[in-house]
This record gives C-alpha cells, structure tokens and sequence, in this order.
C-alpha cells in the first residue's frame, strides 16, 4: 500500500451519495473513470476495507485516499509560461515559481511543471514514475527555485546516479524562525513518514539517513536567513531537519505557522552538476523570487 494521501470523514450532507461521485466533486481535475479505476485498486479505502465505486456513504464514513501515478497518457500539456535558464538537446534547467506542484500527484493533475514542460517540450525523458517524465528530482510545491529535467532517458540516467552519488551541488537559502546562535550546522537525522499523521514527514528511527548543513547569513528579531547545503535529498528534509532543531521556516503551514499568502520561505538557489555527455561541470544560480526579497527588507527596516 502506498502512502497516505488524504484522509475524508463524511459529514450529513454526502450520506447516501456514491463514492465515486463524491470523489469527483472533490478532485475536479480527475475523470470519473480514473477515480473508478482507483477504487477498484484499493487506491481507496472506506473504513480501511475495500468497496465497490457504487458505495452509498454515510456518516462518519472514514475514505483514505492513497498516493498513486497518473499514467503518462492521461496526462495533458498546459501552455504555463516557464522560466527556462538553461537548454540544450541533453537538459534543462528551470525556475519553479513557488505554488506550482512539480509533477501530477493526487490532488493535482493539471498546471503542474511537467503539464507545462510537456507543453514547451518535445522530448523529455521516461522519468522514474510515469506521471514524472522528465524529472529527476523534486522540490515542494511552496519551494521556488532550479530544478534540472532530462530530455532523454541517457540524460535522465546519468543526471539520476550523480544525484544518488551526492555528486550533484544543491544550496537553498531559507528563511527559519527564532534566532539561531551558532553562525554554522550540521544536521544529520533520519527523515521518514510521521506516524501519527501520514501527510507530515518527520525525524524517526525508522526513517531515511538525511543530513542537511546550513550557515547563517543574516539574523533578524525574531527570525534567521540561512544557506543550506544537502547531502541527501528527502521529502521535506529542510522543512523537517529545521523544525527538528526548534527553527521552523517561517509562513510554513505544515511544519509551522502561517503568517501570508506566499509559501514557505525556501528558495533552491544554486545547482550544479556534470553534464551528462560532454562531462563539463554545469552551475546556475537564480534570484530570490520578489516576495521572498520583499519580505527580507521588511525584517530589516
């Protein structure tokens, strides 16, 4: 069984509706037919047992919706403008703005950054999953910043193994609350799901080894700017690593608290790494999105 994705308590108003239409109404970005195909997988459980997309529901019904992958032909180009950095017939580089979704996942079919690559783009690689093509590594959806897309499954492999080898170059600058007295870090600290609420990752014996090095860059009253430098790349691993420390980024509403409309302060600055087929060693290095900028000067007025 995969991860949990969403968890629904029925209330009055959906008695007696089906399952497979109340589904509908709440992911209006997937077909009928799809969310059919996910209940008879068990993608969908009510009760945590199995029902049939017919299901009349009642009250308190608990339906847990898990994590699963859009087949790659279902999914739609979009004409999103990208930042594209750099391009060549091997790779990409882009600047995600924060609040897009990197790829299609529950929740989240369409105006995502492969919607918009598959849209811009002719080729793009197999990727590991197949509503990932393209992508070889992710940053959260309130996370702005560089990421790289292979174009081919070459690019895609070599890219992928860099990664895996630590070899590839990723510094974040990040906005945290609380003052933070030491001017550099080490955190190294097993990042895996939280047991008590499966949409949050945590610090827990089970989980993935997750090392992350930060150094201040500026503090404020009430808050710190850091640089960080990852070893691993885990699901939320800045998010988590810093909350662990009792330093949460600042307006993160899943791990702290928040304050604005924008998304966590975090914005994946640098990247580099070797180019998949000349060899040459690759770096970009993108500005603050405005608001992260804007937000900055106001601390320091």
């Amino acid at each position: 069984m995969s991860d949990l994705f969403k968890s629904i308590i029925v209330d009055q108003e959906h008695q007696k509706e089906r399952l497979d239409k109340f589904l509908s109404n709440q992911f209006d970005d997937l077909s009928r037919t799809i969310i059919q195909n996910l209940i008879e997988e068990d993608d969908v459980l009510v009760n945590q047992k199995s029902v049939k997309s017919s299901y009349k529901l009642k009250v308190n019904d608990l339906i847990e919706i898990f994590e699963f992958s859009l087949p790659s032909k279902d999914i739609l180009p979009s004409n999103i403008p990208l930042d594209i950095v750099y391009e060549d017939d091997d790779v990409l580089v882009v600047n995600k703005v924060s609040g897009m979704v990197v790829h299609p996942a529950p929740g989240h079919y369409s105006d995502t950054l492969v919607n918009a690559l598959m849209y811009h783009i002719d080729s793009l690689s197999d990727g590991s999953q197949a509503s990932r093509p393209g992508i070889i590594h992710r940053i959260d959806k309130d996370t702005s910043g560089l990421l790289m897309v292979a174009k081919n499954n070459y690019a895609h492999e070599i890219l992928a193994k860099e990664l895996q080898e630590k070899k590839t170059k990723r510094e974040y600058i990040a906005l945290v609350s609380g003052v933070i007295k030491n001017k550099k870090g080490l955190i190294n600290a097993p990042v895996g799901r939280d047991p008590s609420n499966r949409l949050r990752m945590n610090v827990v014996a089970s989980g993935k080894n997750a090392v992350t090095h930060f150094e201040v860059l500026e503090q404020f009253k009430d808050c710190t700017l850091i640089e960080c430098r990852l070893e691993t790349g885990r699901t939320h691993q800045i998010r988590v690593h810093m909350k662990y420390i009792n330093h949460p980024l600042v307006n993160d509403e899943l791990y702290g608290e928040k304050i604005d409309d924008f998304g966590q302060y975090l914005h994946a600055k640098t990247l580099g790494f070797t180019h998949p087929r000349t060899k040459v060693w690759m770096e970009f290095d993108s500005e603050l999105p405005i608001e992260f900028k804007n937000y900055i000067e106001k601390l320091r007025d």
